[in-house]
């Protein structure tokens, strides 16, 4: 069973292979085995898991055992956030995106650890226990659903609830080695914290260990409520026959400190792709230094937004927030009369995203400019400055289809020479995972 993928999983329990409740009871001997070296779990109810075990909801992964991401309510659950700032009591329903998560068949086991509200890339918390990569237990499992990345990395669960606002699940996958999908904005239910934000950069989704839970994942959702103004996803099963225009690209104005093994991978990727019949070129980097300023100062704002709420809220202690947290605050308070210009350039590069699939189809970069950090590089304890300057270094790419709202999915793509994963990240125009899907697929085959 460890080694079934959700897809798998299912047919089994249809089958009558094995029964629910047997998989469940594998998977909480998995999760008791794997979760005091991973600290990657906020919330664990085996019995409410066996109970739904018993008669589980119908749907395409019907019976799969699952976890849910700790920044959404899963009804009789506080949301904690990943922060120590406040003590919620538990969640009086699901939240809607988890409702649908939860609509394929899937039975949630608990919720998964997140770095505080989500704004960084690892999952340490100041004073608390890291989320630890099962691949090396030296590294991060990335952030900030990391928690999520490091179950399903560990084959605990084949699926796992996340999201991302500027990465959080693409960047997990790749260093996880998993397959992480940032749909379009609009393609699932949104999150309720996101409904009113100037500039929606966050959408939900999930971290699988196959492409085809992916796209077995969207097409459920799809059949069951269709996503108004975007083309249909359909059922992608396999790599089809199709070929792509895909303009790929490695250095970025934020980064030209690529590791090499990334770059060799990268590239090796490219060569795999023109194999297959693929048209690709290279291109310079889609955006520059000015979007990735903005992008941080309004990144910075909403963590000052969170600040101010923390701080008005009743028992919530603002003061018990993370360095890393108080200084992206401290930052958009320094440039506050600068963050409506740079919601202006935001809202705007959506058109300049779009333009560019006029002669591309694809677009296709590194998922991270390096593996895995070791824990402690990506803390929130040291100072501000010095984090930043490593996040910009490690992550110039994923804030882009964030911002746009466009889709972009990590697929594995090897391992450095210690072992740790590699993440190749294929972006489309908004509306366009099918191709993703598709190329996945051919890149999984030849794995």
């Amino acid at each position: 069973m460890e080694n079934w993928d959700a897809t798998e999983t299912a047919q089994r329990i249809a089958a009558g292979d094995v029964s629910a409740v047997e998989v469940m009871e594998a998977t909480i001997k998995r999760a008791e085995a794997w979760n005091p070296k991973l600290n990657a779990l906020t919330h664990f109810d085996p019995e409410r898991a066996l109970t739904e075990a018993r008669d589980p909801r119908p749907g395409v992964f019907a019976g799969v055992p699952t976890f849910v991401k700790d920044l959404e309510d899963l009804a009789g659950v506080p949301t904690r956030c990943g922060t120590a700032a406040f003590n919620p009591g538990p969640a009086k329903r699901n939240a809607d995106t988890v409702e649908q998560f939860l609509g394929t068949g899937l039975i949630p086991l608990g919720k998964t650890t997140t770095s505080e509200f989500g704004l960084t890339a690892s999952v340490e918390p100041a004073g608390g226990t890291p989320t630890l990569n099962p691949i090396n237990l030296a590294h991060t499992a990335g952030g900030s659903s990391g928690g999520a990345g490091a179950v399903v990395a560990a084959g605990v669960v084949p699926i796992a609830h996340g999201g991302d606002g500027g990465g959080s699940i693409r960047i997990p996958a790749a260093f996880c080695g998993l397959v992480g999908l940032k749909p379009s904005r609009g393609r699932l239910a949104m999150m309720d914290k996101t409904q009113h934000m100037a500039v929606r950069i966050a959408q939900m989704g999930i971290l699988t260990a196959s492409v085809r839970d992916t796209a077995n994942y969207y097409a459920a959702v799809e059949q069951a409520a269709p996503a108004e103004g975007l083309a249909p996803v359909g059922h992608i099963e396999d790599a089809g026959s199709q070929k792509f225009r895909i303009g790929a690209f490695i250095d970025t104005p934020l980064s030209n400190e690529v590791d090499p093994e990334v770059r060799q991978a990268t590239e090796a990727t490219a060569a795999r792709l023109e194999a297959l019949g693929h048209e690709v070129q290279w291109i310079e980097a889609p955006a520059g230094q000015d979007i990735a300023d903005d992008f941080l100062l309004y990144w910075a704002f909403n963590a000052f937004l969170v600040k101010m709420l923390l701080t008005t809220a009743p028992r919530a202690r603002a003061r018990k927030l993370e360095p890393w947290t108080k200084g992206l605050a401290a930052e958009a308070r320094r440039n506050i009369f600068k963050v409506n210009g740079a919601i202006k350039r935001l809202r705007a590069y959506e058109a300049t995203y779009a333009a560019m699939f006029e002669d591309i189809d694809v677009l296709m970069c590194p998922t991270t400019a390096g593996a895995a950090p070791r824990v402690g590089d990506l803390s929130p304890d040291q100072p501000f400055e010095a984090k930043r300057e490593k996040l910009l270094k490690l992550l110039p790419y994923t804030p882009l289809q964030n911002i746009s709202g466009a889709p972009a999915i990590s697929v594995p793509m090897g391992k450095t020479a210690t072992g740790l994963p590699m993440g190749v990240q294929l972006a489309g125009p908004t509306g366009g995972e099918a191709r993703l899907l598709r190329l996945a697929f051919a890149l999984e085959e030849r794995a």
